[in-house]
């Protein structure tokens, strides 16, 4: 099998961050706010655990609905049983349905069912709130993983500003961002009634200085006012306009505000020297992905980086890794030499899959370097592991590469503004 030094990259990744003339953007999915700095990190749940919660919590409001979830669950099957596509199932019966029953509910049983699913998933998401009107205080939000991703932000010297994209509803990034006092801009503009303005979103040079925050399905408090027919941001309440995970979001996100924000990613795809880096972001949203691809394909020579937590436990509680040469993405990867995927065990580089897999063995001084993107292997032979080590133990390179969770991710960009600042010092003394 080929084999992929992890230092002979991550040293690519470095310069790339640290150059002034490349466009730096991060896609960031749900895996990003499941990342805890702390035990006081507000974190919003995985859809595994969202979906339990918002299933027994509808299930006490109607009697019905939890006959009707049961049996949904029956025919979906354990496995295939979550928020987006029970969202799914719900839709397609409530428009095909009629005057008739269905699972026990009638049409606007559905419908008032997908309302109720919809506002425990604005719930849940909506961690900023520590009490129902009293948002996170200052010592709570210094615990994010997102204001350590902030200060990063705040601290790199760059020539294009910071281009973060987003498939989450919650807030944490404007808590990040806020906390560490670094402007952004989100597409709104104004301050009474802040509304959205395409015609920036696709200027480049609106605000040209400034981090952008780019929510591609949406956020808390995004309405739609019949009066002005304008996106407005306002107080989150029932009413948000989001893309919710279900059959439907394709066909949403060819609405405004959507269509502008994805046309936005197109775009900075389509400009010389971008990258875009993904880290908690599945690839399993065929409008995002559709969108990157067809940007890759004009004459450009951006790249994205995808950094993809595929590590799960089987049933017999052993770890596997599910990004397999044969899997959807790595297809994806191999035959698209501007895309690479960063696994935890596996990777596809220059359209080529193998392992990870150093090919030289670490200085004590380096394993300093080391353990911020990788973690080697230790020894699983119980023989060996008996033994006293003396530097003799065999070593075989092999490990994981841990940047695709987002906590290490943010520690390993941070590390790098300290090795930069000694650079700097280094340099002046040498003067």
């Amino acid at each position: 099998m080929i084999k992929h030094d992890p230092s002979e990259y991550i040293r690519g990744i470095q310069q790339i961050l640290i150059s002034d003339k490349k466009r730096i953007g991060f896609l960031f999915g749900a895996g990003s706010s499941l990342s805890r700095k702390s035990e006081k990190s507000l974190t919003v749940p995985a859809i595994g655990q969202m979906t339990t919660k918002i299933v027994k919590t509808v299930g006490e409001v109607e009697g019905k609905y939890k006959t009707a979830l049961e049996e949904i669950k029956k025919e979906l099957g354990e496995q295939n049983f979550n928020i987006e596509t029970i969202l799914s199932n719900l839709e397609q019966k409530a428009s095909f349905i009629g005057g008739g029953t269905l699972n026990t509910l009638k049409k606007e049983d559905f419908e008032n069912l997908i309302v109720e699913i919809k506002k425990n998933v604005r719930k849940m998401v909506s961690v900023h709130k520590i009490e129902e009107t009293k948002i996170a205080t200052k010592d709570i939000v210094s615990e994010l993983v997102h204001t350590d991703f902030a200060n990063w932000i705040g601290q790199a010297e760059r020539k294009y500003p910071i281009e973060i994209f987003t498939t989450n509803y919650d807030f944490l990034f404007e808590l990040g961002l806020e906390h560490k006092e670094i402007p952004y801009y989100d597409g709104f503009c104004g301050s009474l009634r802040p509304f959205f303005n395409p015609e920036s979103v696709e200027d480049f040079e609106f605000l040209a200085k400034q981090t952008k925050l780019w929510k591609i399905h949406g956020s808390l408090g995004w309405h739609f006012d019949k009066d002005t027919e304008k996106i407005l941001r306002v107080n989150p309440d029932d009413d948000d306009i989001l893309i919710y995970p279900s059959s439907l979001k394709y066909k949403d996100s060819k609405k405004q505000p959507y269509e502008s924000l994805l046309d936005r990613l197109s775009n900075f795809l389509k400009k010389d020297d971008s990258i875009l880096i993904t880290c908690g972001y599945s690839w399993g949203d065929e409008h995002i992905n559709s969108r990157i691809i067809s940007a890759l394909k004009t004459n450009t020579t951006s790249h994205v980086i995808g950094l993809i937590y595929d590590k799960y436990k089987n049933n017999d509680g052993k770890f596997e890794y599910s990004l397999t040469p044969e899997s959807k993405l790595s297809e994806l990867a191999k035959s698209n030499s501007k895309i690479s995927i960063y696994g935890v065990r596996n990777a596809i580089i220059g359209c080529s899959y193998g392992e990870w897999c150093l090919r030289t063995e670490p200085s004590k001084e380096d394993t300093v370097n080391v353990v911020l993107y990788f973690d080697e292997d230790g020894p699983t032979d119980s023989e060996e592991l008996n033994k006293e080590f003396k530097g003799t133990e065999k070593w075989t390179g092999n490990g994981e590469f841990i940047l695709p969770d987002f906590s290490k991710l943010v520690k390993f960009l941070n590390a790098m503004i300290s090795d930069n600042e000694i650079k700097k010092i280094g340099a002046n003394v040498k003067k």
